[in-house]
Order: C-alpha cells, then structure tokens, then sequence
C-alpha cells in the first residue's frame, strides 16, 4: 500500500506528541511491506528530502512573505504542502490513501482528495474545544471549524482514546462507526542501553530525596500548576522529596512564581527542554513520574513512564483514565484537585511493595497493549476500510449514473414512439 502522511511536524522538529506518533507508525508500517511518503514542514538545517530509514521524508518551506497570523502561517504551509506532494505523485503516481494529522493539514488533504480521488484517513490528536475548555474565540472557532470539515471530509476518523471518540462524536456528530480507535505507543527499544544513572540524578537531587518528576508542555491543560500546589503537603508528610519539571512552554515563569510564593523554590527544579535521551534517563532516576494533565486526549508521557518501570499517578481525566488501572497499573487523583494529587503520590512514598508492583504492571501492559506492531495492524485495516468504502462509493455513483442513463434512453424511446403513433393517428 501506498501512504501518504501529512503532518506539520515530524522528526528532529517536534512540537506535541504527533511527531513521535508519525515517526513510529511510519517506521512500523514500512517494516510490514508498505511504502510510506511523509510531507511535512521545513524547520531548522535539516535536508529537504531524506531516506529515513525506508520512509520517504520531504520537508517544504513557508512562504517568503510574512503571514499576518498563525492561521494565514497555516494555510501558506497548507498550500506548499500541496505543491511538494503533487510534484511527488507527477512523479511516482498516485497514493492509496492520505493520512492527515489534525486540522493543521486539513486544507492540504482535502485538495489532494479532490483533485486524485483518494480517501483521506484522519486522526484527530486533540480539539480546540477540549484544549480550551470551550470555544470562545474568533480563532479557536476556526480551527475548531477546520477539525469539522477534516472529518466531515475523512472516510474514516482516528482518534487515540474511547474519551476522544466520544468528544469528537458530539463536537462533530461523526456517526460512530466512522471513528476507530487505536491507542498511541511507543518504542519498545527507547530504554536499550538507558539505566538509572547516579551521576546524572545527583545533578537535580541528593541521594536521599526520592525524585518526583513530570514532563511536558508547560501549558495550562498539563496540569503542572496542580503539583506545584500539592508539594507543599507532600513535603509536609515526607521531607526527602524532590520536585523535577521538565519541559518549556509559556508558564514557566508562573509556576517558578508559585513555587516561591509557597516557600519550595528550593524543592522543585526546572530542567528546561531535555534531549530524549536525556528525558528517558531521567524517568529511570525517578522514583515517582505525575502526569496532572486536566485536559489529555490520551498521554504518551504516561506509558513511556510506565515502561521505564516507574510507578506513575495521573488525573483521571480523558485518555490517562483508560491506560491507567488505580492501584494496579498506576494511581490516579481527581483532575485538578491538589489533595488527592498529594494522596495518592504519598501513599506509593510509603508502600514500597505498592510501587514495585505498580511498577511491574505498568510495564507489562504497555509491552502487551500499546506496541507499534499491533497499532500498525489496526491503522492499515483502517486503510483498508476507507479504501473499500471508497471503491464501494464509486461503483455506486456508476451504477446510479447507468441506471440513470438507461431511464433517459427509454424515456426517449416511449417519447419517440408515442410521436409516431401520433403521427400515424
């Protein structure tokens, strides 16, 4: 099968989870005999064009003009997107299938759906309306819109958690068997060669605090305000305790501020945006990961956690409330509220035999459940489906066509001979 992957971020340029997403399914979908083309944005001193290890990996640039918004960005990126996989298909012909990656590329696709006839596949990562909360703004309510038409235009929808079938149903009233759910993973090799490395963990805490760390983008919707607020009683209860924050994003100056305010700058550390590698030693030297997130479609943070055999607590909110079992996979706190967040991080501080089994389950359902191999599987029947309906719909649309036809032909036939006999009248 030939695939297209239209994504505005891809490897080494990351920006959310989609690029890790694209990257593995690619990769998988390759080792299982497809051939997969990924058209993306242009960032930094990366080649135009590489072989990344049998996927083919085209990069385009914005255009030379200054965009008055983030919306005009998108749609000039939307129309070299187009340029960059016409050139590709002029070339080396048509693709079985386009698999879009959120709103971002939604105008691309649905140009190349209509110009070449070929299904789209989309999935929807997030929401504007979830991430916000709602839709209030003029540009919130466009993006919101553009998600509507990608799946209104998509023969099949993706989306990584049964709370984000549910939310894309009623946003978008998709029928349900329209939206197929497959969870995100990741790659069961991350951690080769990585172990719990003294030296590094010395660099952000003494070796008698236990490390709680959590990671991601320093927005709102993470919910890494929400531990900040819950240190202060966790340190109350168990004072060997370090606070890890790794990750960038626009309220880093807010939650040092909050860490001040409550007198525990001294307790938590910002590490700034660390190197996967980096990010994945430093989940083996935690003796905690938190993941606090109020708004979270599914949560890759949380399983690579998990598999590195770290007891992990999330909220229970969206996809964290599907991957984790309370108490036997992980522990969960309500979303939002601090005292449970503190509970449930104080309860596997002091039950040791708690964590190592938390620890131990954790890994074994990721192993089982969220692996690339059967991910990949689920996609191409996915790809499969939108193909057949789509072959299906066409031969539908010629049989109507010829029906259509034979009913003028006989119409004409009945009006010819009901003139003759006129005539002959």
């Amino acid at each position: 099968m030939k695939i297209l992957m239209l994504t505005w971020e891809y490897p080494p340029r990351i920006v959310g989870g989609i690029a890790k997403v694209v990257y593995d399914l690619s990769k998988r979908l390759i080792k299982d005999g497809h051939e997969v083309t990924v058209v993306t944005y242009k960032e930094g001193n990366v080649p135009y064009y590489e072989n990344d290890k049998g996927v083919e990996v085209y990069r385009v640039d914005n255009y030379m003009i200054n965009p008055n918004n983030f919306i005009d960005w998108i749609l000039q990126l939307n129309f070299n997107l187009v340029a960059k996989a016409t050139e590709i298909i002029n070339k080396n012909g048509k693709f079985d299938v386009i698999h879009a990656h959120d709103w971002l590329v939604a105008s691309a696709a649905k140009t190349l759906k209509d110009a070449y006839k070929t299904p789209i596949v989309a999935t929807i990562h997030a929401t504007e309306a979830g991430r916000n909360g709602g839709i209030r703004e003029e540009q919130q309510r466009y993006i919101n819109d553009t998600e509507w038409m990608l799946t209104y235009e998509a023969t099949e929808v993706i989306v990584n958690s049964n709370y984000m079938k549910n939310e894309v149903q009623r946003l978008f009233g998709l029928p349900f068997e329209k939206i197929n759910v497959i969870p995100n993973g990741i790659n069961l090799n991350i951690y080769n060669g990585i172990e719990r490395d003294y030296e590094f963990r010395r660099r952000y805490a003494q070796d008698n605090e236990k490390i709680i760390m959590c990671a991601g983008r320093l927005v709102y919707e993470k919910g890494f305000q929400h531990l900040i607020d819950a240190a202060p009683k966790i340190l109350n209860g168990y004072h060997d305790a370090k606070f890890i924050v790794a990750g960038r994003g626009g309220m880093l100056d807010e939650l040092k501020a909050k860490a001040e305010f409550l007198g525990i700058s001294d307790k938590v550390y910002f590490t700034g945006q660390l190197t996967p590698k980096e990010l994945y030693t430093m989940y083996k030297c935690a003796d905690i990961a938190v993941f606090p997130s109020t708004y979270e479609p599914f949560g890759i943070v949380a399983i690579e956690g998990m598999y590195a055999g770290t007891p992990i607590v999330v909220s229970d909110t969206g996809g964290l409330n599907e991957i984790v079992e309370h108490g036997i996979t992980g522990m969960k706190s309500y979303t939002g509220n601090s005292n449970s967040l503190a509970d449930s991080i104080l309860t596997l501080l002091f039950d040791h035999q708690l964590a190592n089994n938390i620890a131990k389950n954790g890994k074994a359902k990721v192993k089982d459940v969220y692996n690339w191999t059967k991910i990949a599987q689920d996609t191409h029947f996915t790809y499969q489906k939108a193909i057949c309906e789509t072959m299906a719909a066409k031969q539908a649309k010629e049989i109507e066509q010829e029906r259509a036809k034979k009913t003028r032909k006989t119409k004409q036939s009945n009006l010819i001979n009901f003139i003759k006999q006129e005539s002959y009248a």
